[in-house]
């Protein structure tokens, strides 16, 4: 069966990830896997170590966690409408979504992210990585046009520019 696999996080560009893939899912008849990547404390030198089988359960059971929240938040109570997987994966994200989508038949979903400079700076792009990496196709979502609002909100809160009222009705 074919397969519509996406990254989720919970971030409101993964959760129109999300969205898109249950679109796609729809349109080609395939079943929906949401990955959620997650790494142990400290890397993977870290997980090494005595004593450790503990926390790597911990982690794990964070992460199912989290991907139950982020399901929850996308979707509610109502079911998406397609066969839905998900999958919380030990690793990095980039190679968790294309570990996953394996098959050259699957489609992966990813959300394009911040194009924030210093973010990219600091944070390696995942889009880039599934582009550069993955042996089927990748669908990037761009992000919501009402997320550059909200970033511009978040910024005014921290720099404390006044907001113009005149701003909230247009």
């Amino acid at each position: 069966m074919r397969r519509v696999v996406v990254g989720a996080t919970g971030t409101p560009g993964s959760l129109a990830a999300l969205h898109r893939a249950v679109a796609e899912a729809r349109v080609r008849g395939a079943e929906l896997w949401v990955v959620l990547a997650w790494q142990s404390p400290g890397g993977d030198l870290a997980g090494r170590g005595q004593g450790t089988t503990q926390v790597l359960a911990a982690c794990r059971t964070a992460a199912v966690e989290r991907l139950r929240e982020v399901l929850d938040t996308a979707f509610g109570a109502a079911p998406p409408g397609v066969p839905l997987a998900g999958v919380a994966v030990r690793g990095t994200p980039g190679a968790a979504l294309v570990d996953t989508a394996r098959g050259p038949e699957d489609l992966l979903v990813v959300g394009t992210g911040s194009r924030a400079p210093l973010r990219r700076f600091l944070r390696p792009s995942v889009s880039r990585y599934c582009l550069a990496h993955a042996p089927c196709a990748v669908l990037a979502v761009p992000p919501s046009p009402l997320q550059a609002e909200l970033e511009s909100v978040h910024r005014r809160n921290l720099w404390r520019i006044p907001l113009d009222p005149r701003e909230l009705t247009t």
